[in-house]
């Protein structure tokens, strides 16, 4: 390993001890990210990788468990409240789902880290202050994003739950919780667990700013760690087969784990929860939604706050990295949208199996692979924007074809038939009969897309160099290098840029859609 690298790599572990402002005590900066060449042995998984094993599958396990525990007094609250801004909040809970990995991590560290507001309370209070990094910081940020996603699923379970169930069981004076909520949760929590503990299997950054050291290594930030650092490319490839292997599995667990609902149909009337109408179901309901707002809105705040004190502490650099993340953000939304509407389409089968491609392997392994066949013939570092391009696109397809497919089969059974009748094919079909009605769902999956490809801090860390950094990867080295204010501020404009570029595409899928 060179000097460069092994300092690269002792910065990195530092990192992976303190937020910034100095390094967590018992972390030795030989502890690199990843696994220690000590565990290794030729020809298979060694000490080191089987702890990465364990360690990716109990942080996906205990941040699944803890997101799906915590949303159901959430859903629960939101299913039978109506109060001002309830429609916002439900709103909100979508927005860590676009948010950048990294931007949502600076949040949580302004509130949960070292020298955070929680720490800083305990503090005043006389307490010793804990630390984030490790097994317990990878969860918190993995409920973080998780969250919003697993309340939305379990909210969903209980507005299915037609309105005059819950007015036959009160008549009969039966428990609601018995009879109708939790038949719905051993139908939803299930699928909602599995969902999220896949997410949280093939989460990269994450790991990367929060975990670090033997004992709080991923099997993807092994495989970083070997690709990047030790240049061990048939072990990167391995351990890229192990995160696949892990991945498959959990994918057809969540595939057949889906226990099917049973309340049938209603008549869509709204109607009172009398099982809600006591004073401690209001005051469970009402600290549930505090607790879920300042859960996600505190470290936002924090990140805007900060954000604008570290404007001014940017580098010159960061010019050239918004560019490249904008022009890799442009290119991958028009790789995502072309490939949707293509599969659209087609149909079939084709688009259940891109629907089901983030679930066989995450951008990283993906990479990883490009990486291993690349590298003998070309140097990948030449490549490292393209193809997080393609990897953006690749990721953010089959959300893409989630809100594009289903509004073009409604096209094409409204005008299906009329356009046949005129000999309407091809191109000229869609062009024509179907693009322009499927307008707001086209700008939606855009939006989408190219948020997530503008906070994306996957590929690009493992291919680039230093004159090829985007945004993400700008504001993970200048953590690294302990400038936690030009950090903040480069946070403060990922995250702008995020928005704005959701709000672009989303709002020009909008405008004149209905006319």
């Amino acid at each position: 390993m060179t000097h460069g690298a092994q300092h690269s790599l002792n910065k990195l572990s530092t990192l992976a001890g303190g937020d910034g402002d100095r390094p967590r005590a018992g972390v030795d900066a030989g502890n690199t990210i990843g696994c220690s060449l000590a565990g290794r042995r030729r020809g298979g998984l060694g000490r080191a990788e089987w702890a990465a094993v364990r360690f990716t599958v109990l942080q996906a396990i205990l941040s699944a468990a803890a997101s799906v525990v915590l949303a159901i007094p959430v859903a629960r609250a939101l299913s039978r409240r109506r109060f001002p801004g309830r429609s916002v909040l439900i709103t909100l809970l979508g927005a860590p789902f676009i948010l950048p990995v990294i931007v949502a991590v600076m949040g949580l560290l302004a509130v949960f880290g070292r020298n955070g507001l929680l720490n800083d309370a305990i503090a005043l209070a006389g307490g010793d202050r804990i630390s984030i990094y490790g097994l317990g910081g990878v969860v918190l940020a993995h409920v973080f994003f998780n969250l919003p996603l697993a309340v939305r699923m379990i909210l969903q379970g209980w507005i299915a739950i037609p309105s005059e169930r819950f007015r036959l069981v009160v008549s009969l004076g039966a428990s609601v919780s018995t009879m109708l909520e939790r038949p719905m949760l051993r139908a939803v929590l299930p699928g909602a667990f599995m969902a999220i503990f896949l997410i949280c299997l093939t989460s990269f950054a994450v790991a990367l700013v929060l975990g670090g050291g033997p004992k709080a290594t991923t099997v993807e930030l092994a495989i970083y760690q070997a690709v990047r650092f030790d240049f061990d490319l048939g072990r990167a490839a391995l351990l890229a087969a192990v995160q696949f292997g892990l991945s498959i599995i959990a994918a057809l667990a969540a595939w057949f784990i889906t226990v099917p609902e049973g309340f049938g149909a209603g008549l869509d009337r709204v109607m009172p929860r009398w099982d809600g109408a006591t004073l401690w179901a209001r005051l469970c309901d009402v600290v549930a939604i505090a607790f879920a707002a300042a859960f996600l809105i505190l470290p936002l705040s924090m990140v805007i706050i900060k954000g604008v004190i570290g404007l001014s502490d940017l580098p010159v650099s960061v010019l050239p990295a918004i560019a490249r993340s904008v022009s890799v953000a442009a290119v991958s939304t028009a790789l995502t949208i072309a490939a949707a509407v293509l599969l659209s389409m087609r149909g079939g089968r084709a688009v259940g199996l891109a629907s089901a491609l983030p679930l066989a392997a995450s951008s990283l392994v993906v990479g990883t692979g490009l990486f291993v066949v690349v590298q003998p013939v070309f140097n990948p570092a030449k490549l490292a924007l393209l193809v997080t391009a393609l990897m953006n696109a690749l990721m953010a397809l089959p959300f893409a074809l989630r809100v594009i497919a289903p509004a073009f089969e409604r096209v094409e059974a409204d005008y299906g038939r009329l356009a046949d009748s005129i000999g309407m094919k091809g191109w000229v079909r869609v062009r024509i009969a179907v693009l322009p009605r499927i307008r707001k769902p086209l700008g939606f999956a855009a939006g989408l897309a190219a948020a997530l490809s503008m906070g994306d801090l996957g590929v690009i860390a493992l291919f680039a160099t230093s004159d090829q950094q985007t945004l993400p990867l700008l504001m993970y080295q200048l953590m690294g290098s302990y400038r936690t204010d030009a950090a903040s501020g480069a946070a403060l404009v990922l995250l702008g840029l995020s928005l704005c570029a959701f709000w672009i595409f989303d709002r020009g899928g909008r405008v004149d859609a209905d006319a």
